[in-house]
C-alpha cells in the first residue's frame, strides 16, 4: 500500500488537537476553488447546529447522497464515511481532498476544527 505517511495528529487530554502535513497539501486546501468561495446553505447550517450532524454528514445529505454513494465518488469506503461523520476517525489530509473533489464543496467547510 503507498499510503502517505507525511501527516501527523497531534493530541492533548487525548483528542486531536493539531494536524502536521506538508506545505503542498496545505497550499491545496486553502485554495478551495480558486477565487469562488463556497458558503454553507442554510439547510447545511441547520442539519449541524440544530441537529447536531457533523458538517460531512450534512453536505452528503444535502446533495442527496448515501454513504456508499459518496465512498465510491471519493474512492473511499463506505465504513470511511460512517467513522468521519460520527467522529470515530480522522480523515488524512488526502483524503479530505478526495471527499471535498467528490462533494465540489472546499475541504475546509467540510470538518469541523475545535
Amino acid at each position: 500500500m503507498n499510503a502517505r505517511t507525511e501527516v501527523q495528529i497531534i493530541r492533548q487530554g487525548g483528542q486531536p488537537a493539531f494536524v502536521v502535513l506538508p506545505v503542498s497539501d496545505y497550499e491545496v486546501l486553502l485554495k478551495g476553488h480558486g477565487d469562488k468561495r463556497t458558503t454553507l446553505p442554510h439547510e447545511v447550517v441547520k442539519m449541524n447546529v440544530l441537529d447536531g450532524v457533523s458538517l460531512l454528514r450534512a453536505w452528503r445529505v444535502y446533495f442527496g447522497l448515501g454513504q456508499v454513494e459518496l465512498a465510491k465518488k471519493a474512492g473511499v469506503t463506505q465504513s470511511q464515511i460512517a467513522n468521519f461523520e460520527n467522529g470515530k476517525a480522522i480523515p488524512r489530509a488526502d483524503t479530505l481532498l478526495k471527499i471535498s473533489a467528490a462533494l465540489g464543496v472546499s475541504a475546509d467547510l467540510l470538518w469541523e476544527t475545535d
